[in-house]
């Protein structure tokens, strides 16, 4: 019985061992294929008989010279940095910037396509921007993606640009127990399903377990990166006299929140409690006390991502994940005297 599976331009590419844009690029006859790869495709194209879409066949002759961004939103401290290294980047690569910010309801309803193929050579898309249908979708014309901190969709082979998450959370939790006498140590999730935090939170677990402590779940809380989300959490769980003696933030906009809390409960930091966070923000340093963080390298993950992003518009071999290293950066807060 035949297969009733109709071939896409992901299983060519599989077949001529090459990547989709290049598929793309011998489907429009583009120049910048070498001869040897042309023939490699138009023997899988023949061996899978496959029709080209028509948006495959128009896309790479359609240049904007434009990269596209989606984010969910632009607020914090977070996002600066991560802008900065994408325009630089963009800039450095001959190519404009549009940047779309949306929320859960218009990315999930699939109607609205404000960047795509009709406006950009390529987009960025950061975690929550765009649901797993338009990416389907995207990733079966042929269309660049380079996705920023989460994974792609099962079976889609996206690149991808993020840090590391776990083993920095890991090290700072780490730091808490060995150096400061931690045990019963607040964990302050960020966004539900975020990828960032449920690394963070992996990370945050194993250094439970190295250390043989109990893991808690009464000491979790929904923070959501959020400085108010973050206060209004630790604010209920001082209500209820939960006892504990640190508290890992999740971020560094969760750190403000925690301790605003904290100093309306009355507690000092860090003589009665230590507070530690993640990313080492613009204003980690400058917080009284100052905040005990592991450093990311936002920046360079835009700048890196951009670079991902140009070389599969160019039809260049990418990383299909690549893990920036994140280091941690001992202040006052945890109460260390550095």
């Amino acid at each position: 019985m035949p297969s009733s599976h109709r071939p896409t331009i992901s299983d060519v590419a599989s077949l001529a061992g090459v990547s989709i844009a290049t598929v793309s690029r011998v489907i429009n006859g583009s120049s910048q294929v070498a001869g040897q790869t042309i023939q490699r495709v138009q023997a899988a194209i023949t061996d899978l008989k496959y029709t080209p879409h028509a948006a495959a066949r128009v896309l790479a002759s359609r240049k904007t010279n434009t990269i596209g961004l989606l984010l969910p939103e632009i607020s914090g401290a977070f996002f600066q940095p991560l802008l900065r290294g994408i325009e630089a980047g963009a800039q450095e690569a001959g190519f404009d910037l549009l940047i779309h910010t949306t929320d859960d309801t218009q990315s999930n309803a699939g109607i609205r396509r404000p960047l795509g193929e009709h406006n950009t050579d390529g987009l960025l898309v950061f975690t929550d921007s765009l649901d797993h249908k338009e990416l389907r979708r995207l990733h079966s014309i042929g269309f660049p993606v380079v996705l920023l901190h989460q994974a792609p969709p099962k079976s889609l082979m996206i690149p991808v640009v993020t840090i590391e998450n776990q083993s920095g959370a890991q090290k700072i939790v780490e730091h808490l127990i060995v150096v400061h006498g931690c045990r019963r140590i607040v964990f302050l999730q960020g966004p539900e399903d975020h990828e960032d935090s449920v690394w963070r939170e992996k990370g945050y677990r194993q250094a439970l377990k190295d250390h043989g402590i109990t893991f808690n779940p009464s000491l979790v809380l929904r923070g959501g990166f959020n400085p108010d989300e973050s206060r209004q959490a630790l604010t209920r769980l001082l209500s209820n006299g939960k006892g504990f003696d640190s508290i890992f933030s999740g971020d560094d906009d969760s750190a403000i929140g925690v301790i605003q809390a904290l100093r309306q409960a009355g507690w000092r930091v860090p003589e009665d409690v230590a507070v530690v966070g993640f990313d080492d923000s613009s204003f980690a340093r400058t917080l009284d006390p100052p905040l005990t963080t592991v450093s990311a390298p936002t920046e360079r993950v835009g700048r890196e991502a951009v670079r991902q992003l140009v070389r599969i518009i160019r039809a260049e071999k990418v990383e299909p994940r690549l893990i920036l290293p994140t280091e941690l950066v001992i202040r006052q807060s945890c109460g260390c005297q550095a």
